[in-house]
């Protein structure tokens, strides 16, 4: 039976998430199924599940809106706020603070080294909530095949994630029709989950919820054209990212060769700025997309306007990240009541059963793409006409970052360590590494 948690209880557990939320949305979704599932049991796995499906079709970080809808789910508007303010405020402050040691061109290693074993053992905790979601989810012979589909489409063909999960929707609610067993089903329809009836006047809140989300999305844009004047580089930054924000489906990767190269040619950063700041958005917690916000940065910190450099940089990045995520309010707020109501739709919830197929696969794709970057300093997506490829470079493979994944491995499925436990002795042993081996 799903626990409620009280308010206070939500604030610090979102509060925990966004600081150890590493390894992307892979690692964030599995950190936050560890902890709101397996841990505090607010949610059940399928209405965990069928939130997750929902995000994976919006534009924007899926993990920050899993978060906001999970506190929606809780505690209504005011836990959603919480909860994903909460999970992008810590990586925000870092990410922040590492622009101000980049600009300013001081040294991280310490830093460094706290994410060194963070990632390692954020890893461990990917592969095992993996496995879990997939035991889980995957009950029949074709929800495997579609998660192995979802997986290859991904790898081979670079194919756009709500694609891949529209698709396996689809074969879900085809199959589940005419092929149950296949499902996993055992020759019946899949059990509609108990939902909430929509209340009246559910459209006019939603409606209204909506006009005040985008009031909030473009109020610090508006202020920036009416104090600074329309060509002012925080109004650029604002409109930039906020067209991002609305077609970045699929998470960060699939917008990051858009965002490299007209960052490059506005002249907001360099090519060699913008390998750096996804080096540090992907080794702070929060999520990747965080790169953002440093692009805002480097941008107002070039062309400060009048103001002084640091302090323009500072609202050019405070510009980015609020354009950013402000949107995922706007779509759980305004659509979360509506996909509640759906559980009850029996067509649907065939659908999910394919989704969540999907979904799996997707996660192990990024599994495995965040494990070759921890493991080795030369791992890059190579394409030859249709088909990708991962080439990774053996001789790149880092020693230090085998032997702490393999630590954390034993830690999490040896020793059955805890998740705070495991990721703090990884993040000493990472400092200590850096320190004696830098």
């Amino acid at each position: 039976m799903p626990v409620s948690p009280t308010f206070r209880d939500l604030i610090l557990t979102f509060a925990r998430i966004g600081v150890l939320s590493f390894g992307g949305a892979a690692g964030q979704i599995a950190m936050m199924h560890r902890i709101v599932v397996d841990e505090k049991k607010w949610l059940d796995e399928p209405r965990y599940l069928h939130a997750l499906n929902y995000c994976m079709l919006l534009p924007g970080p899926e993990a920050q809106q899993l978060a906001t809808y999970i506190g929606w789910l809780t505690h209504g508007v005011r836990g959603g706020l919480a909860a994903g303010i909460l999970f992008v405020l810590p990586g925000s402050l870092i990410m922040l603070a590492l622009s101000f040691l980049y600009a300013l061109g001081t040294g991280t290693t310490l830093v460094d080294g706290v994410f060194f074993g963070i990632k390692a053992a954020v890893l461990a905790i990917v592969i095992q909530a993996l496995i879990k979601i997939a035991r889980r989810g995957l009950k029949g012979p074709l929800p495997y095949g579609l998660a192995a589909a979802a997986f290859l489409l991904i790898l081979l063909f670079d194919l756009p994630f709500p694609l891949i999960i529209i698709g396996a929707g689809i074969a879900g609610a085809l199959a589940t029709g005419f092929a149950p067993r296949l499902m996993g089903l055992g020759g019946k329809p899949p059990a509609v989950q108990s939902a909430p009836v929509l209340p009246s006047g559910a459209a006019v809140r939603a409606f209204r919820t909506a006009l005040a989300c985008l009031a909030v999305w473009w109020a610090p844009v508006l202020a920036a054209v009416l104090l600074l004047g329309p060509g002012h580089v925080l109004v650029a930054i604002g409109l930039f990212f906020s067209k991002l924000a609305v077609i970045t489906f699929g998470g960060a990767y699939a917008v990051l060769a858009y965002l490299a190269q007209a960052g490059v040619d506005m002249g907001w950063a360099t090519p060699r700025q913008m390998i750096d700041g996804l080096g540090l958005a992907e080794t702070t917690p929060g999520p990747t997309i965080l790169v953002n916000q440093f692009v805002g940065f480097l941008a107002a910190l070039k062309d400060a306007g009048g103001m002084p450099p640091l302090v323009a940089a500072s609202l050019g990045a405070l510009m980015a990240t609020w354009v950013t995520f402000a949107p995922s309010f706007l779509w759980i707020f305004a659509g979360a009541p509506f996909v509640e109501s759906l559980r009850r739709n029996a067509a649907l919830a065939a659908a999910l059963t394919g989704i969540t197929a999907a979904v799996v696969g997707v996660i192990a794709y990024v599994a495995v793409w965040f494990g070759l970057n921890v493991l080795f300093a030369s791992a890059t997506r190579v394409s030859e006409g249709w088909l990708h490829f991962v080439r990774v470079d053996p001789s790149s493979l880092d020693p230090a970052a085998a032997l702490l994944s393999a630590l954390a491995l034993v830690l999490v499925f040896g020793a059955r360590r805890g998740m705070m436990e495991t990721v703090g002795l990884m993040a000493l042993l990472g400092v200590a590494i850096k320190l004696l081996l830098p």
